[in-house]
């Protein structure tokens, strides 16, 4: 019979054994890659001795293949709990030196129940990404930990705040994780996503092509728009989750947490009576805007290689996180195409479940017009933001910064589709289309049979725009609350998120005498 003393040294063997993961040569491995081991990620990620490892011992039951006869630490998965920053946050960081972190039935296992833990405890989740993939030797029991994963991230979904990060390659079925998750951040070099790798498709289609260009972060930050922020390695990428989550409640039903900040709310900025071109089709950067106007000028932009006539990110006032939405007329005249209203959308949702008030800063021409974009679906992309505007319950604040036309007027949020407060600055011009576009059709006989059309076109377009293609017509129908000067917009916004404070303080929707399940978007 085994004493009490061998018995605490063979746990203390088992356990060291299994904290080796897949050994010193494959760790080293991974640091002449440039990355960290997956327990060097989770002690990056935690304030110092605050995580507690959850499955350590966990460990698959297969024995067809030759897996009898292979050992996986902690079924190549390490989860648990601990502090960032002082709050409690759920995680999991796949390990690719045990058997390539592939997926298996006790690794889905694991993770559904740290996700189960995160919504439970209403604590933010994150999860780093990098595995070879389902492990195929465990046959349905591989896929049903697929299913169970997908079904808690889901349930959590709304609940608590999900952040991706890859930092390897995350092939196959296993790729809807991380893309499903709130944001995603990819590793520049390292982090691959594809719903199959390369040589699977060259084999199935013959298409050639290579991983970096099927599933790297030009293929989904840029063109699919799965990705939010490209990053340098594996330390930059747990800084943005961690700067991420310092704008973020831990759940849906706190709000976020206000830092201190010695940025005067009543700050006002004069450069801004000067920025807006006097040529209206002249562009500027609206960053600039942005940067100005929120505290300390910190900006953390989401998607920025992605559909970039429109911004989306995150920023403070006096304090206090906001998420901002903005048209960028440096790029497609601030035009919001599909991949803007799928971007813009999601965005305002999430803002919404977590209780982060929005703002927006509108300067757009409308709707990607032409048979391309027609045919592709705008009317059923665009109206996502409709839907997204008109059953939010957060504060909303909308500046109209220039354009405001047709049905763009809608999508950048004003007083019909449920802005709390809508200003205008002067340079804003808020109608139903352009005075050129207005000419052409409303007058277009009398200046077809005109003894000088040009003449006659001229004048009937300053006198459409000399009537509404300016804020003063909205002012007057109540439609626009106040025309201010730009310089004041700070502290404009500033005073607006005071009074709106405890909108909706009871969490109760503002439809609640009308009981539905859910809208049923456009998607």
């Amino acid at each position: 019979m085994s004493s009490t003393e061998d018995l605490i040294e063979q746990y203390k063997q088992k356990r060291q054994k299994i904290m080796e993961m897949g050994g010193v040569a494959a760790i080293e491995r991974r640091h002449e890659g440039g990355q960290l081991s997956a327990r060097e990620r989770i002690d990056y990620l935690f304030d110092l001795g605050t995580f507690t490892e959850i499955g350590l011992f966990a460990k698959h039951r297969t024995t067809a293949f030759g897996l009898d006869k292979r050992e996986i630490p902690a079924d190549g998965i390490i989860t648990g709990f601990g502090k960032v920053n002082g709050r409690y946050v759920v995680a999991m960081a796949e390990d690719y030196t045990s058997m390539a972190g592939t997926f298996g039935e006790q690794h889905g296992r694991k993770l559904s129940n740290t996700l189960n833990l995160a919504r439970e405890k209403g604590w933010p989740f994150i999860g780093m990404n990098d595995s070879g993939g389902a492990r195929l030797q465990e046959g349905i029991d591989t896929l049903e930990g697929y299913g169970w994963t997908f079904r808690s991230q889901i349930l959590a979904s709304g609940v608590v705040p999900q952040i991706a990060l890859l930092m390897g390659p995350c092939l196959g079925g296993q790729a809807y994780h991380p893309v499903m998750q709130d944001f995603l951040i990819q590793c520049k070099d390292t982090g691959f996503m594809g719903i199959a790798g390369s040589a699977f498709v060259e084999t199935q289609l013959g298409e050639k092509i290579t991983l970096e260009e099927l599933s790297g972060y030009k293929a989904h930050a840029v063109k699919s728009g799965c990705t939010h922020f490209v990053v340098d390695d594996d330390k930059d990428a747990i800084d943005k989750a961690k700067e991420l989550l310092s704008f973020f409640p831990s759940n849906n039903r706190e709000t976020p947490p206000r830092l201190e900040t010695d940025d005067d709310p009543e700050r006002e900025i004069p450069e801004l009576n000067t920025i807006i071109p006097d040529q209206p089709t002249r562009p500027y950067d609206m960053m600039k805007v942005i940067r100005a106007i929120v505290d300390d000028g910190q900006f953390c932009e989401s998607h920025a290689l992605h559909a970039r006539s429109v911004i989306t990110g995150f920023a403070r006032f006096n304090g206090c996180p906001v998420g901002i939405f903005a048209n960028q007329p440096m790029h497609a005249a601030g035009v919001i195409n599909i991949d803007a209203a799928d971007k813009a959308a999601r965005f305002i949702r999430f803002c919404d479940l977590f209780n982060i008030p929005m703002i927006t800063l509108g300067d757009c021409p409308g709707y990607m017009i032409g048979s391309e974009q027609d045919w592709k679906g705008i009317l059923r992309h665009g109206s996502k933001l409709l839907f997204a505007w008109a059953e939010a319950t957060i504060p909303l604040i909308s500046i109209m910064v220039r354009k405001s036309y047709a049905g763009a007027h809608y999508g950048m949020l004003d007083k019909s589709i449920g802005a709390d407060f809508v200003f205008a600055w002067p340079t804003a011009r808020v109608t139903i289309v352009g005075a050129d576009t207005a000419a052409s059709v409303i007058f277009a006989r009398e200046i077809r049979e005109s003894d000088n059309p040009d003449e006659t076109r001229e004048r009937r377009v300053q006198e459409f725009s000399d009537l509404y293609e300016n804020p003063y017509h909205g002012a007057e129908r109540g439609y626009i609350d106040d025309i201010i000067m730009p310089s004041d917009t700070r502290k404009v916004i500033n005073r607006s998120l005071d009074i709106l404070k405890d909108k909706n303080k009871d969490n109760k929707a503002h439809n609640a005498k009308t009981w539905k399940k859910f809208a049923n978007i456009n998607l």
